[in-house]
């Protein structure tokens, strides 16, 4: 039967979603959990990767595991949180039709990007949001960020993998900018994200509030005017917050 999961992880500790050689990854502790409980390697699917230092509020992934004795009528939340470490969460687990598939049957994803905005950033902050102390404009911001809105190409606004990115167009359904106390949040509703993209279009916009670029410089990116985009946000702040289906 096919498992649908719904996972929250602080980043900070692990080296990104996706499997790799040297283990520490959340997808890594995620097949440890199943084959502790299903004595097998079960593969488990994500929606999309996240980079190392990246959180998540609602990563969304799928396993496949038999129907057998000693399985029938488990409590899938409690078993596997029973079998993860603290900073990653199953916070719900559901069957679902074999057709499902965490990333493929996805139709978009909400990141939000934390920003504290004050002198001191509070040491319960630390790792989960990006200390900008100087003043930030916040309505440039909202003015720059509106440019995002709609079908674009952004190839100036990812990083390689190491190999080219084929198809670079994506559509942004809406950026919002919220603040409230020092915390100012912005979040991506779009139907795809390429490698580091949340991360490069929030610096771009931290540098508008900063005055170090004019409000149009957003969309001389995006026409390819300006080059690419260069200024990173940190990891820190950055939360997966929810896939869309």
């Amino acid at each position: 039967m096919r498992l649908r999961l719904l996972i929250a992880y602080e980043g900070s500790g692990f080296k990104g979603w996706q499997s790799q050689a040297g283990g520490g990854t959340v997808q890594d502790h995620l097949e440890g959990a199943f084959a502790t409980l299903c004595e097998t390697r079960v593969p488990v699917h994500g929606a999309g990767r996240t980079d190392a230092g990246v959180h998540a509020l609602g990563q969304c992934a799928h396993a496949d595991v038999e129907e057998r004795a000693g399985l029938e009528g488990i409590d899938w939340v409690a078993a596997l949180n029973g079998n993860l470490p603290r900073e990653i969460r199953v916070r719900r687990c559901a069957r679902v039709r074999r057709d499902f598939h965490a990333r493929f049957s996805a139709k978009g994803k909400i990141y939000s990007y934390r920003v504290w905005n004050g002198a001191i950033l509070s040491p319960f902050e630390l790792r989960r949001a990006w200390h900008v102390a100087g003043a930030l404009d916040v309505e440039a911001m909202r003015r720059a960020a509106a440019a995002f809105e709609g079908r674009h190409d952004f190839q100036w606004f990812a990083a390689n993998r190491g190999k080219p990115n084929l198809d670079t167009v994506r559509t942004i359904h809406k950026v919002t900018i919220s603040g409230k106390g020092p915390v100012i949040t912005l979040r991506f509703h779009g139907d795809g994200f390429l490698y580091k993209m949340a991360r490069l279009m929030t610096g771009a916009l931290v540098k508008t509030g900063q005055g170090r670029a004019p409000v149009e410089s957003i969309e001389d990116y995006l026409a390819g005017r300006a080059g690419k985009c260069s200024y990173a946000a940190p990891a820190d702040g950055l939360y997966l917050a929810r896939v869309i289906y």
